[in-house]
């Protein structure tokens, strides 16, 4: 069994009814693989579905992260984010937000399923996967 975590991008196609990524997500879980929604990813859903006012999708998401689970950002999380941003700044590079998406996948040691590789490409110890 294979514990994946879903970036943002991956659950606003899957929202968005994109066939290729329902398609994947199905062979997984056939496969008997597991989706986890790490928190700021859900943070990120939420606040495009709320400001979208999208009631159906919302319905859908609400399905999808009370099967799948969602994470929790604790101390650990925290300290491997810090780290992350000083590393990257000595780099000149900024992530963002997402910075706590890769500390949660590396603490967890998840693969993240994303379809923006290349912005976390400079991240040590980060396993990324893209299924577009």
């Amino acid at each position: 069994m294979i514990l994946y975590a879903l970036d943002t991008n991956i659950v606003s196609y899957f929202l968005k009814g994109d066939i290729a990524i329902i398609e994947r997500m199905e062979l997984e879980k056939k496969n008997g693989n597991v989706f986890i929604i790490p928190p700021m990813v859900y943070f990120e859903i939420l606040n495009w579905l709320l400001a979208n006012n999208s009631k159906k999708k919302m319905a859908i998401f609400e399905k999808m992260y009370s099967f799948q689970g969602i994470g929790i950002i604790d101390k650990n999380v925290l300290d491997i984010a810090s780290r992350i941003i000083i590393n990257l700044q000595g780099k000149g590079i900024k992530i963002g937000d997402d910075v706590l998406i890769a500390a949660y996948c590396i603490k967890h040691n998840l693969p993240l399923v994303t379809n923006n590789t290349k912005h976390f490409k400079d991240i040590d110890n980060l396993q990324t996967i893209n299924w577009k």
